[in-house]
């Protein structure tokens, strides 16, 4: 499986998607302004690690200019944002790691989460340019996937990179096989990752 995701979004997913455009773009702007989020959250913990720091500024703004780009869609479309709504996948995600630990197990697993999070996204970014009809949208999930991409692979190589690399690829092929059970049970709904 690409990624190294261990089970793969049911294609059925994008019919639905389909039927909610404008659900699935409001859903995909939070997600990205959480993604600016999680990296403002991380220099703010973690502002010891001048190499992480710099590359979650870069984040932010690429973030923040993802947002603009949905933003955008869901304005030409006549789309409002409206209220965010809880994101269930993450909510699943986050109870794999126990509480607590050094600064080193914390940030390894927050950078590990994202890993993941970004994994999945590329993999449903990847899904919607291949399979939407509407041209527009495909083409503008095709440009979103490749950064994607790189987002899962920067947060992995920095787990990697700060935490013991034997005991992380352990966590990583956990945390893994934990959120192939999660998305067992979604793919249901318009949303980004549920």
């Amino acid at each position: 499986m690409v990624l190294g995701l261990k089970l793969p979004t049911d294609p059925r997913w994008v019919n639905i998607v389909e039927k909610n455009i404008e659900e699935i773009l409001v859903d995909h702007a939070y997600c990205e302004l959480k993604a600016a989020s999680t990296a403002i959250s991380l220099i703010n913990s973690f502002p010891e690690f001048p190499e992480l720091v710099d590359e979650m500024i870069s984040l932010v703004k690429e973030e923040m200019s993802h947002f603009k780009l949905v933003q955008t869609k869901l304005g030409e479309r006549g789309y409002e944002m409206g209220r965010d709504r809880k994101d269930t996948y993450v909510v699943e995600l986050h109870k794999f790691f126990p509480k607590g630990g050094s600064r080193i197990t914390q940030l390894v697993h927050r950078l590990l989460y994202a890993s993941l999070i970004e994994a999945r996204s590329c993999e449903r970014f990847k899904l919607l340019s291949e399979e939407l009809l509407e041209e527009d949208l495909s083409k503008f999930y095709r440009d979103l996937m490749v950064s994607e991409a790189n987002h899962y692979t920067m947060f992995l190589k920095f787990a990697r990179m700060y935490g013991d690399r034997e005991e992380v690829d352990v966590k990583w092929q956990e945390l893994l096989a934990y959120e192939a059970e999660i998305i067992q049970n979604m793919s249901k709904e318009a949303k980004m990752h549920g």
